[in-house]
């Protein structure tokens, strides 16, 4: 799979993504926020948990942004990388490049703070490693979660700064160490100050990027660094192809179930419903025409590409997008998974003739399984319902097997915009009133944090050592590493049983004209298919993969 050309020739078209953005913003804000790391593990799910390592020293620590910007990259575009879960109702090669655009942001503040570090800091460097512990023993006693504590860290930065101004005016000699020494405790200020401005302007920007992609606003991801200059431009041609092969994956026709969570990327199944009967021709005196699995199959692809269709003009369904899947069993808590390889797979797409061969004879046994399924993308990309339709054959029984699947939304941590920092204090006279103040965005500590981080950028793996860094779960996906159960938001449960009925119902009826043209008596799979029918009208969600055994 590495040696595939990812040229425009062999892309493969995007389907179906046309106003599916909520999800696809709501991650992608997350590169531009400012907000804690740790936030990130109250999106935690019961079933795949990202986790945040500590570093060596605090002063280092990344932020929300700065961390999952990091992560996703090497997860997402890494030489050696895994295979990846597709994110449905969504596109991950834009979050992917929101991520690298806010990176390139960083980088441009990163590279003016290197400057003023190396002038007003390395050339002062006992006085910028003086200042650096003060803010740093202030950071780890704040970090004590203690009022006390915190209080106690303020007064030390205050005590310590008195005591600088002292040393400034009354030195016990004089010379060029006096003026060295004064400076020394002088500049690390000065170039703090001027660092303070430019913090603030990429604030700014960062948060009108973040407010921008949740408010629906077109805001474009600018990644020169993608655009090959010439052809010998190898690091250019690398991003490039990496984010071809990105999208490709998003596109693969394999998927993996894990047991009880379900199938990766679509969700828990919560429904499942059965007709099974014996094949007993119409005519006792002649034997059933031969037929396969796949001639059902593809009876019910037909139908279902139809069901948008209705005889009233009512809504209804929107365009459904109805593929064929293979399927392959991984375990529970299997930290990887890998796609299918041969010669019967091309750009991560199973062939058709590999697909029919699946669906025919890879019914019983070791081996993946086939499946069509049925998938509504509702709700902006927020709601992603599937149903999964598999048809088997086992000596004379025929078992058509429809489940339900469905992905909620996003963790509302990707949804919430930032917020001005204010402070509200009571007035002086009139103390039964308040006064609400705007503070900067960027404050003293966090100014010191981001000058020590900056001449660390050239090389991320020591900003990992010492600030610590972010860890996705595995298997890895964009889409339902941080998704919610849709069964909390009455509307998109509605949603998600309501379509259970008509896709079995048209996948019945798909089915009974496939054996009433080959001379199958269907009177007992019509009796059947009736029964099933009526039970799928009082259908709850259940946790159909969990097996009380």
């Amino acid at each position: 799979m590495d040696g595939f050309d990812f040229s425009p020739g062999a892309q493969i078209p995007i389907m179906g993504s046309a106003g599916q953005t909520a999800a696809t913003h709501a991650l992608a804000s997350a590169a531009y926020r400012d907000s804690p790391v740790a936030d990130i593990l109250n999106a935690n799910n019961d079933r795949h948990k990202s986790a945040v390592s500590t570093g060596k020293f605090s002063l280092f620590e990344p932020n929300l942004g700065e961390a999952f910007s990091r992560a996703l990259q090497l997860r997402m575009l890494g030489g050696g990388r895994g295979a990846l879960i597709q994110s449905f109702g969504m596109e991950p090669q834009t979050v992917v490049e929101h991520a690298l655009a806010a990176s390139r942001i960083r980088k441009e503040r990163d590279t003016k703070l290197t400057v003023i570090t190396a002038v007003f800091g390395l050339l002062f460097l006992p006085g910028l490693l003086l200042w650096m512990g003060v803010f740093q023993l202030r950071r780890t006693i704040a970090g004590a979660q203690n009022k006390r504590a915190g209080t106690l860290g303020t007064l030390l930065l205050f005590g310590i700064g008195a005591l600088a101004l002292i040393f400034l005016i009354r030195l016990p000699f004089g010379g060029f160490w006096a003026y060295y020494l004064r400076g020394m405790i002088v500049a690390p200020v000065i170039g703090w100050f001027l660092a303070l401005r430019i913090c603030e302007a990429t604030a700014k920007d960062l948060r009108s990027r973040w407010d921008g992609l949740l408010s629906g606003g077109g805001v474009a991801a600018k990644i020169p660094d993608a655009v090959p200059g010439n052809p010998g431009d190898k690091s250019r041609e690398e991003l490039r192809q990496g984010l071809q092969k990105l999208t490709a994956e998003q596109h693969a026709n394999s998927v993996f179930y894990a047991g009880p969570k379900g199938i990766l990327g679509m969700g828990t199944r919560w429904g499942s419903w059965q007709l099974a009967e014996e094949l007993v021709s119409k005519d006792p005196a002649k034997e059933i025409n031969q037929f396969r699995s796949w001639d059902v199959i593809r009876a019910m692809h037909d139908k279902l590409k139809l069901l948008e269709r209705g005889p009233l003009n009512s809504g209804g369904f929107p365009t459904p997008s109805v593929k064929h899947w293979i399927v392959s069993p991984v375990g529970e808590n299997a930290g990887s998974v890998s796609r299918p390889e041969g010669q019967d797979v091309e750009a991560y797409q199973i062939k058709g003739h590999e697909i029919q061969r699946i669906c025919n004879h890879q019914q019983f046994g070791s081996g993946n399984r086939h499946y069509l399924g049925v998938q509504f993308t509702l709700w902006d990309g927020q709601l992603i319902i599937t149903m999964m339709i598999t048809v088997t054959v086992l000596h004379e029984t025929l078992r058509i097997e429809v489940t339900g699947h469905a992905l909620g939304p996003v963790h509302g941590l990707f949804t919430t915009k930032s917020s001005p920092k204010t402070v509200t204090t009571s007035k002086a006279i009139r103390f039964w009133e308040t006064k609400s103040r705007t503070l900067p965005l960027v404050d003293a500590p966090e100014v010191v944090r981001l000058a020590v981080r900056a001449p660390l950028t050239w090389y991320p793996p020591l900003l990992d050592y010492f600030g610590g860094k972010l860890s996705l779960p595995e298997p890895f996906g964009l889409r339902h590493a941080w998704a919610e159960q849709p069964w909390r938001h009455r509307f998109m449960a509605d949603d998600a049983l309501r379509a259970a009925t008509p896709v079995l119902r048209v996948a019945h009826a798909a089915a009974m004209k496939v054996l009433d043209d080959n001379g199958v008596d269907t009177a007992r799979f019509t009796s059947r298919s009736m029964a099933v029918s009526g039970a799928v009208q009082d259908l709850a969600p259940k946790k159909a993969d969990v097996y009380d055994a």
